[in-house]
């Protein structure tokens, strides 16, 4: 398992910023096959989930976040912020899932100073 701090948000709450790498990605492109498309294009017709298009698409936003993290390693950054992901069709048999972010360095705030919380 990783040790790189993935998130959605612009900071890390108890942490410090102090570097940043820069964008980085974790990319992958699937297709489900004729077969598979057969299948969902049946499925279609019925209305509903067409749930062989529904793992494909998990497990490839799942390879894209591993990616991601290998690539945040590779350069030495130990999270990364303002994760999002993106995706496209390419051609009418593939699917395209983007896990993006920007990589950083971060470390613990070690401020004496007094933190208020909210009651």
């Amino acid at each position: 398992m990783s040790d790189v701090i993935m998130v959605n948000t612009e900071y890390i709450p108890g942490k410090r910023i102090v570097k940043v790498f820069g964008t980085i990605w974790g990319i992958t492109v699937r297709s489900r096959g004729l077969g598979g498309n057969l299948v969902a294009g049946l499925r279609s017709l019925a209305g509903g989930e067409i749930k062989e298009y529904t793992k494909m698409l998990s497990d490839a936003r799942n390879t894209a976040m591993e990616r991601l993290q290998s690539a945040a390693e590779q350069i030495g950054a130990n999270a990364v912020i303002n994760v999002r992901f993106d995706s496209s069709d390419i051609g009418q048999v593939m699917t395209e899932i983007v896990a993006y972010g920007t990589a950083v360095l971060v470390e613990d705030v070690t401020d004496n100073i007094q933190r208020v919380g909210l009651s």
